[in-house]
């Protein structure tokens, strides 16, 4: 099965799940060990698209949500707070979880995706049977969002800046079918994705609820926007960045242009059996989609640590 042979999931399902009516893809054995996938920003759940096939002929039982803001998922209260801080996200998958009677999963994700397979597997580790990670520990704080960086550092967060202003809000309204590939170009500058690639995850940011969810994400990172309450205690256990209990295995491209830590730098993150991958052939940041094999292969093999 070569890389891009897929171009769609079968039909897409829907389940009421906490605060949202969540869209999901379902393969494989209904029976099977669950895996969950999750995307990140600016991407969907076809960042999966060549691994969910391989993982179900694994016998895995394969669930890729579109998070809140993404695609089908909505919310079932206009009167919810769009609201895009990191741990609401891991509630969301949580309750996901409950609603399709998963008790454990392996949790597998980048970027968005990864932080919040993060959080899941450090606060509910009883739920998750394993983690593959993109990019390693991505758990983290309003209070490291105020750490300045180096200047090169800083250049790399650029649109986390345009975003806190409301001229960035206002731009990626309007624009942010060419403000995402923009990302993908720079995350993943050696990827040869077409049009019709592109265009398949870019219909996911059609979503009424998308734009409010990123700008509130970025701005909350930074500070500049409050999370709600009723998230504050897990939002405190999460700022002592809590270690991972749980096998773990993070995987990293060998040519990611987007924001990373070097592997070194979490390591000790992980206490549970560890490794670490760099994934050769000029992959970039949206791992999954574009070296599927090593992504679908990382999940079998640290599902049996």
């Amino acid at each position: 099965m070569s890389n891009g042979t897929n171009t769609s999931f079968g039909s897409l399902k829907q389940i009421d799940a906490g605060l949202l009516n969540v869209g999901y893809v379902e393969a494989g054995k209904s029976d099977g060990p669950a895996a969950m996938l999750l995307h990140g920003w600016p991407y969907d759940i076809h960042s999966y698209v060549d691994v969910a096939p391989r993982l179900s002929k694994e016998g895995y039982r394969v669930i890729v949500p579109y998070l809140r803001g993404y695609g089908t998922t909505s919310f079932l209260s206009s009167e919810t707070f769009r609201n895009g801080q990191q741990s609401v996200v891991a509630v969301d998958i949580i309750a996901l979880m409950d609603a399709l009677k998963i008790e454990r999963a392996i949790l597998a994700g980048f970027d968005w995706g990864a932080r919040t397979a993060n959080i899941i597997a450090a606060l509910w580790p009883e739920r998750c049977k394993a983690l593959v990670s993109v990019s390693g520990y991505l758990i983290g704080s309003q209070q490291a969002g105020k750490v300045p960086l180096p200047p090169q550092a800083e250049l790399q967060w650029w649109y986390q800046y345009y975003f806190a202003t409301e001229r960035g809000r206002a731009g990626y309204e309007r624009y942010r079918r060419d403000f995402a590939k923009l990302i993908w170009q720079l995350a993943s500058p050696q990827w040869d994705f077409d049009d019709a690639m592109f265009e398949r995850s870019a219909a996911a940011f059609d979503n009424p609820d998308h734009v409010s969810i990123v700008i509130h994400n970025y701005r909350w990172r930074l500070g500049l926007a409050d999370g709600e309450p009723k998230y504050d205690e897990l939002e405190q256990r999460l700022a002592e960045a809590p270690t991972i209990t749980v096998p773990t295995m993070t995987l990293e491209g060998d040519a990611n242009g987007a924001p990373h830590p070097d592997a070194s730098a979490y390591a000790r993150k992980f206490s549970g059996k560890y490794e670490h991958r760099i994934i050769q052939g000029g992959v970039g940041h949206n791992l999954p989609q574009e070296a599927p094999e090593a992504f679908a292969q990382a999940i079998v093999d640290v599902d049996s640590y």
